[in-house]
C-alpha cells in the first residue's frame, strides 16, 4: 500500500497548472546554496541491526567522566521522580497543548509553573512557550523594541560579557529587523561590563539594555547600576539570568532602586532537565504587568466557573491563529510543555530551600574547586570580582590540548572560550554543581597537574562516583 498520495502522473499535472517544468523550478525564488544541500554522506538505507549498532556507537562517545563544563548548560542532580512523573501518559504527548481544548490539568501545570517562575524571578507575569534562553533573549529584545514607545532608534546595548551564543542568536533573529546592537566591553580586571562604556550612549535614544547575572564568565555584575542606568536613560532593562543562581542572589524583579528589570529572560535546563547532547531546553521569559501584553507565547490564568469550581484558561496567547498576522508577538513561540512540566514537579520537589542547597553548595564547590586549581604551576584567576558557580581561569598551556587530554582520562575540564574573545587567550571557564564531591575536585586537580606536569604521560581515566 502506498502511503504517498501523489503519483508521478498527479505532480506532473500539478506542476503543469501552476506553469513550471519540475520541483526545481517550483522553488527557484529559494538561494540555490540552501537548496544544492550535499546528502552524500547519509546512508541510503540501513537494517534495524545496523541503526541499532549506530546509535551505540554514539551513545558511547558521551562517556561517563567528571562534568566541570558549564557555559549555559549545567549538570544538576534531578531527582528520580522528576522524570517518572512527567513521561506518565498524562504529560508525555507528542502532542502540543496549547489549543484552546488543552486540559485542565496540563493548564494548570503551565499555571504552576508560571507561579513559581514569577516567584524566583520577583517578577510579575510569565509565559512559558520558548526554546531555549538564547531565543528567549531575542523575544525579549522584540519585546522591548514593541514596548518602548518613547524609543525610535530600535538601539540594544549588549554586554559583550553575555553568552555568545544568546548574542549570535539575538542578533541573527533581531539584526535584519532594524534593531541595532552595541557592545558593551568589560573590564579587564573584573570581567564586569564596563560602565564608563556607558557614558557615551547618555543621554541618547536607547531602546533597551541587557543586564546578565551572573555573566558568561560566570562574574556577579552590579546589576543594580545598569538597570538604573538603562531607566535613568529611558531604556528598558532587560535581565539575563540563571534560575538556580536566583536562590542566592537578588531577583532581577529587586534590581535598581525601582521596580527592577522590565523583561526577565534565562535558560530553564538547570531546572529538571539533565545534559542529553544539547536539548531539549526551553526558554524562560517574564515581564512586569504594563507589558504583558507585549509578550509572546502564552499565559494562563486562574478563574472560577458559573458553579464557583476551580477553572483555568488560556489568558493571552497572541499568536497569528488568534490575531492578526501583523499584531502577533508569537515569533519562535513553541510551548516546551514536557520540559516545562519537568521544571515545575522538580522545583515542586525542591521547594525553596532544596533550591537554596543546590544553589549554595555548587557555589561553594566552584570555589573549592578554584582554589584547587589554581594552587598549580601557572593556573590562575583571569577576573576578581565574585563569581557563583563558575569562574574564568587561564592555563600556561594551550586550552584546547589541555581539555583534551583531560577529556581522554574522563574529566570533562571546562569550556575554551578563546574563539569568543580576542584577549583570553588559553582560557577556560570551569563549572563545579552540588553533584561534585571532594574526592571528584581533587580527582580534577591531581589529573590537571599530571597534565600540565608532563604533558601527555600514560592514560589513567577517572569515573565519575
Amino acid at each position: 500500500m502506498a502511503f504517498i498520495p501523489h503519483t508521478e502522473a498527479d505532480i506532473r499535472h500539478m506542476l503543469g497548472a501552476v506553469g513550471v517544468e519540475n520541483i526545481d523550478d517550483l522553488f527557484d525564488e529559494i538561494d540555490p546554496r540552501l537548496r544544492g544541500v550535499d546528502l552524500s554522506s547519509v546512508p541510503t538505507h540501513a537494517d534495524e541491526r545496523a541503526i541499532t549498532r549506530e546509535m551505540h556507537e554514539r551513545a558511547a562517545r558521551d562517556a561517563d567522566g567528571l562534568c566541570f563544563v558549564g557555559a549555559g548548560a549545567y549538570e544538576h542532580h534531578v531527582p528520580a521522580a522528576v522524570w517518572e512523573l512527567t513521561t506518565r501518559g498524562e504529560f508525555y504527548s507528542a502532542y502540543t497543548p496549547y489549543q484552546p481544548e488543552a486540559s485542565q490539568g496540563t493548564l494548570q501545570v503551565t499555571y504552576e509553573y508560571q507561579t513559581m517562575i514569577c516567584g524566583l524571578t520577583g517578577m510579575d507575569v510569565s509565559n512559558a512557550s520558548l526554546y531555549d534562553g538564547a531565543s528567549a533573549l531575542a523575544e525579549a529584545v522584540l519585546m522591548a523594541v514593541r514596548g518602548n514607545r518613547k524609543s525610535r532608534a530600535n538601539r540594544i546595548l549588549m554586554p559583550a560579557s553575555v553568552h555568545p551564543f544568546y548574542r549570535q542568536v539575538a542578533t541573527n533573529i533581531c539584526a535584519n529587523q532594524g534593531i541595532q546592537f552595541e557592545t558593551i566591553g568589560f573590564e579587564a580586571a573584573s570581567g564586569r561590563a564596563d560602565q564608563s562604556a556607558l557614558d557615551q550612549w547618555t543621554g541618547e535614544d536607547v531602546t533597551a539594555v541587557v543586564v546578565p547575572q551572573p555573566n558568561f564568565f560566570g562574574v556577579l555584575e552590579d546589576a543594580d547600576a545598569l538597570t538604573d542606568w538603562a531607566h535613568n536613560n529611558g531604556a528598558f532593562a532587560i535581565g539575563v539570568v540563571n534560575p538556580v543562581a536566583l536562590a542566592l542572589v537578588s531577583p532581577p524583579g529587586d534590581w535598581g532602586s525601582g521596580d527592577g528589570v522590565d523583561i526577565a529572560v534565562g535558560e530553564g535546563q538547570p531546572l529538571g532537565a539533565p545534559l542529553s547532547g544539547g536539548g531539549p531546553y526551553f526558554g524562560i521569559l517574564c515581564c512586569r504587568t504594563k507589558h504583558a501584553r507585549q509578550m509572546p507565547g502564552r499565559v494562563v490564568g486562574k478563574t472560577v466557573d458559573a458553579e464557583g469550581e476551580t477553572g483555568y484558561v488560556l489568558t493571552l496567547q497572541p499568536r497569528e491563529q488568534h490575531i492578526r498576522r501583523s499584531k502577533a508577538t508569537s515569533n519562535i513561540c513553541t510551548n516546551q510543555g514536557l520540559l516545562v512540566t519537568a521544571a515545575t514537579i522538580h522545583m515542586s520537589l525542591l521547594g525553596p530551600d532544596g533550591l537554596q542547597n543546590v544553589a549554595a553548595h555548587s557555589a561553594a564547590n566552584t570555589r573549592k574547586l578554584v582554589d584547587k586549581l589554581t594552587t598549580l604551576r601557572g593556573v590562575e584567576r583571569v577576573f576578581e570580582a565574585p563569581f557563583f558557580h563558575e569562574c574564568a581561569l587561564r592555563l600556561p598551556v594551550d586550552s584546547k590540548t589541555a581539555l583534551d587530554e583531560l577529556a581522554s582520562r574522563g574529566i570533562f575540564g571546562g569550556y575554551a572560550i578563546d574563539a569568543h574573545y580576542d584577549a583570553l587567550s588559553n582560557v577556560i571557564i570551569v563549572c563545579a554543581t552540588e553533584t561534585k564531591t571532594n574526592a571528584d575536585l581533587e580527582a580534577y586537580a591531581t589529573t590537571l597537574a599530571d597534565v600540565l606536569d608532563n604533558g601527555k604521560p600514560a592514560r589513567r581515566r577517572v569515573s565519575a562516583a
